[in-house]
């Protein structure tokens, strides 16, 4: 199996000396790999390529990634394949279930694919997974990464009465960027569903994440977390976009770890509650980390 790194690499550009990772596929990499294959569930290491997958797995965490492998969308960005899905699978929260409980998960994050086919957009089969999780699980936090819903208030109350620990959406980039990185969603939306959430439920954690090196500035991305301040975001991640392959949006340059940095310092500055600021840090990578931030 290459390491999804490899996998990564921009336009034949060698990576920094900061992304040597050493991928490994022992123990309780295989043990992981083997319960998730068996259960028939995806996870968005996999699917995204994701660089952190050797780690991961090998210390039992992992990403479910539900409502099946394809994505309604066409983020320019991103690794997930495209087309027309399957129907929702109405076993498949209990396997997630099963899977968090085979792992000993005390922190579980669930994601998934757009499902704009979908009138709810997938909202009322997160709200499964987390029930389903919680009914094995019950001390056991739940962290759910949506999609946009398409701005539906309804939709995402769908998932919000179900009481996730943390409510998680991402921006992705700035907002002049948007239409190049994501062409199907928006910058002013996805602030919309962060207010929403905190509107819904207060007190419930809500976090955004961000890639850089896609050609925003540094203003730009000052900007962005003063935007995700501004609608009561808590947590943050912030990480370099890797081009999946040569058709997905070019790179534009690596940003060092020092400049990593910087955007953490400045992050905190703002309020932020917790912030994960470097080169391969991705939504999910450390999230245990962020729920018990105070």
């Amino acid at each position: 199996m290459s390491s999804p790194i490899e996998q990564s690499q921009a336009n034949g550009q060698r990576l920094p000396e900061w992304f040597r990772v050493r991928f490994t596929d022992q123990g309780d990499f295989r043990d992981v790999r083997g319960l998730i294959k068996g259960l028939r569930l995806h996870t968005v290491c996999e699917e995204a390529h994701c660089p952190n997958l050797g780690e991961c797995w090998s210390h039992r965490t992992a990403t479910f990634m539900i409502l099946g492998e394809i994505c309604t969308r066409a983020c320019r960005f991103c690794a997930v394949a495209t087309g027309r899905p399957a129907p929702p699978d109405p076993d498949e929260p209990e396997r997630v279930a099963d899977a968090a409980a085979g792992m000993n998960l005390r922190h579980v994050v669930v994601t998934s694919v757009a499902r704009d086919d979908l009138p709810d957009g997938g909202a009322g089969h997160f709200a499964a997974v987390i029930r389903a999780i919680r009914s094995r699980l019950p001390d056991t936090t739940v962290e759910v990464l949506i999609p946009d819903f398409q701005g539906s208030r309804e939709s995402l109350a769908v998932v919000m009465d179900a009481q996730p620990d943390v409510l998680n959406h991402n921006v992705e980039t700035v907002r002049r960027l948007q239409r190049a990185v994501r062409a199907k969603a928006f910058y002013e939306r996805s602030l919309g569903v962060l207010r929403m959430a905190k509107e819904l439920e207060p007190d419930t954690a809500t976090k955004s994440g961000m890639m850089v090196g896609v050609g925003e500035t540094m203003d730009e991305v000052e900007e962005t977390l003063r935007d995700l301040r501004a609608v009561g975001v808590d947590l943050l991640t912030v990480g370099q976009y890797l081009r999946p392959s040569e058709k997905h949006l070019p790179l534009a340059r690596y940003y060092t770890p020092d400049e990593f940095l910087a955007i953490g310092v400045l992050a905190r500055q703002l309020g932020f509650r917790h912030v994960a600021s470097a080169p391969l840090v991705r939504s999910s990578y450390h999230a245990h980390e962020a729920v018990t931030a105070r």
